[in-house]
């Protein structure tokens, strides 16, 4: 299932890849997230992510910023930038980026430590790296099903509607 067969009115948990997809723009990935988010704007679907995704999503922002507006290659580019702290207050882009994630409407879920303890749970239950089972963790705390994301990881997850980007 794909982005656009999300039924209207649903919940729905947005990982961070549909945000800097849509960022980018990715020329593959960015018009269907770009479409997720526009639903969210027009309250056609209810949009919810983490604290966690949310910095995880801006810190990403900043590199791939970085890259097109510096000219750097990605490897080594967290190095490059805490080296070059001049050029990072260059960049602006990665900021109003943020904005336009809470403008839309998604809302943002404040991460507890009792998140971080059953996602440590879920990591060794499902095979899942941390970041991945803090998203299941804050799906399952919030009552979420629905989650928007290109990472397959989830599909290990029962209980779990994933809805790929393509």
């Amino acid at each position: 299932m794909n982005l656009t067969m999300i039924p209207a009115g649903e919940p729905v948990f947005v990982d961070a890849n549909v945000f800097v997809y849509d960022f980018g723009p990715d020329p593959v990935y960015g018009p269907s997230c770009n479409a997720l988010l526009k639903r969210f704007e027009k309250k056609d679907l209810r949009g919810f992510t983490s604290s966690l995704v949310l910095h995880d999503v801006a810190h990403r922002a900043m590199t791939v910023e970085a890259c097109q507006c510096l000219g750097w290659p990605y490897a080594g580019i967290g190095r490059r930038l805490r080296n070059n702290p001049a050029e990072i207050q260059k960049l602006t882009r990665f900021r109003q980026m943020l904005d336009e994630i809470l403008a839309v409407g998604v809302e943002v879920i404040q991460v507890t430590s009792n998140h971080i303890l059953l996602a440590a749970d879920l990591s060794r239950k499902h095979g899942l790296l941390s970041g991945d089972a803090l998203v299941v963790a804050m799906m399952q705390s919030n009552r979420l099903v629905n989650l928007a994301s290109g990472d397959n990881d989830f599909d290990r997850v029962p209980g779990i509607v994933r809805y790929d980007l393509l």
